[in-house]
């Protein structure tokens, strides 16, 4: 044996395989199978850590993901682990773990003074204590309550360890391997669909491995393993163990965490990572997700030693490891006594069974009271002896209505208690799937309910504690989601299952156990939240104070937060609330279940986009020939794009300088790539467009082009850019480079949420498309060289119009539109035919000395001709009537996005900001961007802002400064004067029209 507390036999650990580990600085053994926590029991160790805010003991409460209490720091270094949890942290050899929210030692713990003045730190006592001092709060209070929240230490030094992402798609996606998992995966597996089982266990089975129960003439455990085996071979099913299902979102899509190296204690490489995160899409979902035995909530019921009935049964059956010498019962329900039998099988003494019902099935107590246990029948648990150990319970009779206690009072000596309060399924997925729950009295729990997605619930999860009930739940549901999936799985032809178990379990409700004290009153505390010091006396507080929502008490009293995130607590706490209302537990109703159903580190998550791959940089097609030749390169969203090219001894005033100059007198070349490009098609993408933009689309014809501007439903700009219809049902929209996913997003979101009759498809082909943009008077005569397929005239192709031909013998498509205000090519080939295109143009436009320009230029040609960038010169606060382009707002269509929020007084007023144009008083200074407007700068501060520079540039076209602003009432305010105040002086300007060039657009023909 490697302990006190371990068993000579039985177990499913492996004896021939013995670790060492260290816990608090000191040495056990224990075997390979066993859990930190089993190992733990098995040495007789029980104070594992101390509570969040009294800093009281507390040791082991469950054997699985609901504990509360027994969180750990693991490892050391850049690899250690906070907030572990010992009952699913695997062993072995080496492993170093360390108790938590203790100093100077878990055994002597300085803070554990504060449960001496507990009554003044009841729920919000921070809001009520310290608050109305805001010195206080802000110098001492908050920094001492941030210092002491929290229970483990993050690591400080990079992450060393690699982690996966992984995506996958099946036709039933099993969560749980319990019985009733095991039981769907094998009938959906048979039936020749696509599974996957998920389990977060090392081993597949769920309560069987802690049951000693008889499937099919053997053990459950043997059965278990053989169903295992049977799927293994299965060549379209995937087992995962070690898998948590956390997370169940829209479209049947769920995301698992399987661990792959932490339960050997090796680190973790490229080819072998840490964890890995699943990405499933699933046709079918079954829930086999089993259920979460409760607590009682009697007076001190968190002292070491007090654990779930099932928890301990779990220690003696899987791990044979006992959690202590004698032992006394307490329950409201049968299940327990199933657990008595194992325990004092083991060894264990049975000093008492307390259950709290008058009358318990015979069928349950006669086998103990044969051996000589005594039964307390109708009596209750109103004391417990002991600090870091249970040593003793008090009991008395519990009178009739359940609301008190009478005399006489016994008090009984044993070193650990066994409560058993019911069964609360566990429903986390199913909620988080949008599914309702129904509560059911008769078992005492909440259930399923209606669904919402595809998906059903199987076993202990939808109220099926009948080992018999939970298999045919099973392996029906399994095979009902194969058909669903179009695999024809027969549910009527399940096979039957011969089982040996208890008889299904009666229960008798009781959710607040009452004691010689009322909650709150005196030193004895009813605990209901153990990881968050919730007690029922902070419930009733909530209550008194006006915080009746259960959601809203959840707040008050952290009931439910942490990483049990409420699993044994949760009912407990809304029950307790209900009884204090005076309503029903369905009327008080549920808190919400969120992602993640157990913690999962920020490392699964990022996966490996890590340093340079936290956010990939996209280059394009020309981007070698920019590098090559000089060009600054800027950041674009994730793209890299040329700024300028300087040429031997110019800054970037004089190189943006010679750009803009080339392109207004002879011809420049740019690299537009980048531009957001969405292809959409389908029978009503006309219709479609005709409700995303602000002007009307219907009409538009084939190998046309149109300028369009995207508002929210608040009649804001959120984007722009030029759409052409390249067929009947097929548009090219373009965006800006930093909006294309979210406007790709914008109308995925309209077309699945909003209009789902439309037949329309959107697709993302940026990166398809290299495009190449020429620019200025001699733009044709470039291209006339390398197509000679497309006739390139005016008339033949006018502006804002596409043609498809062959530029350089490249298939092209070409577009005659321009955000330079001159005549303008742009040219798109896909994506491996860009270099040689932009060779080709390069080449054709030799003799014409044709430039190559940057962003910087582009923003200075489009700004000169008081063309807007969407997300520069607007915030999402300006409306397209603020930008001078009430022509694009459509008066005649029925509607579009926003058309409403136009109506609004608010979008009416005649004090909105508007944009003009900018003259700086100093014609070479340039005013800043951002720069706030004043109309009088003398005025005492604070001076009232009227409106802020978007853009601002040097035009060598027109030898001088020159901005765009939005101004309060700009249009009215054209000739006068504003003033930007900065930090060294202050800048005087003039407002004019916000077209600086060639306002008549004649240029752009050439």
């Amino acid at each position: 044996m490697t302990g006190s507390f371990r068993l000579s036999k039985g177990g499913r650990i492996d004896r021939s395989k013995r670790l060492t580990f260290r816990f608090d600085g000191r040495r056990y053994e224990g075997f390979a199978g066993d859990t930190l926590a089993s190992a733990l029991i098995a040495n007789g160790v029980h104070l594992v850590g101390r509570s969040f805010k009294y800093h009281r003991p507390r040791g082991f409460v469950a054997a699985g993901s609901e504990e509360p209490n027994a969180l750990v720091q693991l490892g050391a270094g850049a690899r250690t682990v906070p907030n572990a949890c010992a009952t699913q942290v695997e062993l072995h050899d080496g492993l170093i773990a360390e108790s938590l929210n203790a100093w100077p030692s878990v055994d002597f713990d300085v803070n554990a003074a504060r449960g001496l003045f507990s009554q003044l730190f009841p729920a919000g006592f921070y809001y009520k204590t310290f608050m109305p001092s805001q010195r206080l709060w802000m110098k001492v209070m908050e920094p001492y309550i941030r210092k002491s929240a929290g229970w483990g230490r993050a690591p400080t030094e990079p992450d060393p360890d690699c982690y996966d992402h992984r995506y996958s798609h099946c036709d039933v996606l099993v969560v749980g391997g319990g019985p009733a998992g095991l039981a769907a995966g094998v009938a959906a597996g048979r039936a020749g669909a696509r599974v996957i089982i998920a389990d977060e266990q090392r081993e597949f089975g769920g309560s069987l491995l802690s049951l000693r129960r008889r499937i099919d003439g053997q053990s459950g455990a043997d059965w278990a393993a053989e169903q295992a085996a049977a799927l293994a071979t299965m060549e379209h099913v995937r087992l995962l163990p070690r898998t948590t299902v956390f997370g169940y979102y829209d479209h049947n899509y769920l995301c698992a965490l399987e661990s792959r190296t932490d339960h050997m204690g090796e680190a973790s490489g490229p080819g072998h990572p840490r964890t890995r995160l699943w990405h499933i899409r699933a046709r079918q979902v079954v829930l086999a997700t089993g259920a979460h035995e409760r607590p009682l909530v009697f007076a001190d019921n968190d002292r070491p030693g007090i654990m779930l009935a099932s928890g301990a049964q779990s220690y003696v059956n899987r791990y044979a490891a006992i959690p202590g010498r004698k032992a006394v019962i307490f329950t409201n329900n049968d299940s327990a006594y199933d657990a008595a039998a194992d325990l004092q099988e083991a060894g264990l003494s049975i000093a008492a069974v307390v259950d709290a019902r008058r009358e318990p099935d015979p069928r349950h107590t006669e086998p103990l009271l044969k051996k000589g246990v005594s039964l307390f029948a109708g009596q209750v648990i109103v004391g417990v002896n002991g600090t870091k150990r249970v040593q003793g319970v008090k009991i008395r009779p519990l009178s009739a209505d359940k609301r008190s206690v009478r005399e006489p009072e016994r008090t009984i000596a044993c070193d650990v208690v066994l409560m058993s309060g019911g069964w609360s399924p566990v429903v986390h997925l199913f909620c988080q799937s949008r599914g309702k729950l129904v509560f059911d009295d008769a078992k005492a729990c909440f259930v399923p309910g209606r669904s919402v997605q595809e998906v059903v619930s199987a076993g202990a999860c939808n109220g099926a504690f009948d080992l018999a009930d939970c298999l045919h739940e099973g392996a029906t549901a399994g095979a009902l989601a194969a058909d669903a999936a179009g695999f024809g799985g027969n549910a009527s032809a399940t096979e039957a299952f011969r089982v040996s178990a208890p008889d299904p379990f009666g229960i008798e409700p009781l959710w607040l156990v009452p004691s010689t004290r009322k909650p709150g009153h005196g030193k004895a505390k009813h605990f209901v939240d153990f990881q968050n010091d919730t007690t029922a006396a902070d419930i009733h507080l909530a209550a008194r104070e006006g915080f009746e929502s259960v959601e809203l008490m959840k707040r008050y009293t952290l009931t439910g937060f942490g990483t049990d995130q409420g699993k044994t607590g949760n009912v407990n706490g809304l029950a307790i609330l209900s009884e204090y209302l005076g309503r029903s537990i369905p009327d008080t109703g549920t808190t919400t279940f969120r992602p993640p159903y157990t913690p999962l580190p920020f490392g699964a998550m990022a996966g490996r986009g890590l340093g340079p791959l936290s956010d990939p940089v996209r280059v394009t097609a020309i981007h070698d020939w920019h590098v090559a030749n000089g060009a600054l390169l800027e950041d674009v969203g994730q793209w890299k794009r040329p700024r300028f090219f300087p040429k031997p001894g110019e800054d970037m005033r004089a190189a943006v300088n010679r750009e803009c100059l080339a392109v207004r007198n002879g011809v420049g070349i740019l690299d537009a790539s980048t531009l957001g490009k969405i292809d959409i098609q389908g029978a009503d993408a006309a219709e479609f467009l005709n409700r995303i933009y602000t002007n009307a689309w219907s009409r538009l014809e084939v190998g046309r082009v149109r300028y369009g501007v995207i508002c929210h439903e608040d009649g804001m700009v959120f984007d722009d850019g030029t759409t052409a219809r390249l067929a009947e049902n097929r548009y090219l929209m373009t965006t800006t480079t930093g909006g294309a996913a979210n406007v790709l997003d914008w109308l995925e979101e309209y077309l699945q949420t909003e209009w789902r009759d439309l037949n329309v498809y959107c697709t993302s082909v940026t990166e398809h498309w290299a495009t190449v943009s020429v620019a200025g008077p001699r733009s044709r005569a470039v291209l006339e060289k390398i197509c000679s397929d497309v006739d390139l005239g005016p008339v033949a192709f006018p502006f804002m119009s596409c043609r498809e031909g062959t530029v350089a013998g490249i298939p092209s498509r070409i577009f005659r539109i321009s955000f330079t205000g001159e005549l303008s090519y742009e040219i798109n080939v896909s994506r491996w035919h860009g270099r040689s295109l932009w060779d080709a143009v390069m080449n054709a436009g030799h003799e014409f000395d044709i430039t190559p320009y940057g962003t910087e230029a582009m923003h200075v040609l489009r700004a000169e001709k008081g063309f807007i960038i969407a997300g520069q010169d607007t915030d999402g606060s300006v409306t397209p009537q603020d930008l001078g382009m009430d022509w694009i707002v459509s008066g005649t269509k029925k509607d579009f996005l926003g058309k409403r929020s136009f109506a609004r007084a608010d979008t009416k007023r005649p004090d909105r900001k508007q944009l003009v144009g900018l003259f700086p008083e100093d014609p070479n200074e340039v005013l800043p961007e951002g720069a706030q407007l004043v109309e009088d700068p003398k005025l005492p501060a604070p001076v009232p802002m009227i409106g802020h520079v978007t853009s601002s540039y040097y035009s060598a076209t027109l030898g001088r400064s020159f901005a765009l602003a939005l101004v309060v009432r700009g249009r009215e305010r054209l000739g006068g004067r504003v003033f930007a105040p900065l930090e060294s002086k202050t800048m005087t300007a003039r407002i004019v029209p916000p077209v600086f060039y060639d306002p008549e657009g004649a240029r752009k023909d050439g």
